[in-house]
């Protein structure tokens, strides 16, 4: 009697998740890209794609960073290289040529307004500010995949790199 007590249990508790798992699938079906992009997203790798297909990490092994998405179509990324020397003063304005370069060369920020188009699966970043200035005022397109919790984007033309050079980025859903 027991045995068939936990067979039914078992039984009921795998096709309420089979259920759940098919509702997610349906939900994320129904909503838009738009609506699936909403949210934050922590950094699982930025590198840079050679014409010769060799990949160079700009920010290390272990990149850090966050991207959010709000639903008003406002957005804010930042990139981090992970393991940044500390400057020897404590106040950031008495920073050496040394520790000013090892900071610009890790970090990348920015921060506007973004719009999706929904049928070429492309999202533009309307760049308000950002840490390396010529982005400011200029609008940055990039192809997108979204599978599951993970998104996917190319930037054709990345800050470092040389003609043909494509960055991936890709991150995962915070949790």
């Amino acid at each position: 009697m027991n045995r068939i007590h936990w067979r039914a249990l078992t039984a009921g508790s795998l096709l309420l998740l089979a259920v759940l798992l098919i509702s997610r699938e349906a939900d994320a079906r129904e909503k838009s890209l738009q609506e699936q992009l909403v949210g934050s997203w922590t950094l699982v790798l930025v590198d840079n794609v050679l014409p010769d297909g060799k990949r160079v990490q700009l920010y290390g092994a272990e990149p850090q960073g966050l991207l959010m998405f709000d639903g008003q179509g406002r957005y804010s990324i930042q990139i981090l290289r992970a393991g940044r020397a500390r400057f020897a003063s404590s106040d950031k304005s008495q920073g050496t040529p040394e520790e000013n370069q090892a900071t610009v060369r890790g970090t990348n920020s920015h921060f506007g307004r973004y719009s999706v188009n929904e049928k070429e699966r492309t999202f533009t970043f309307h760049i308000d500010h950002a840490s390396f200035p010529n982005w400011e005022g200029t609008e940055q397109r990039r192809t997108f995949t979204l599978t599951g919790d993970e998104l996917t984007y190319l930037v054709p033309a990345p800050t470092t790199g040389g003609t043909g050079t494509v960055g991936e980025v890709k991150w995962r859903r915070a949790k």
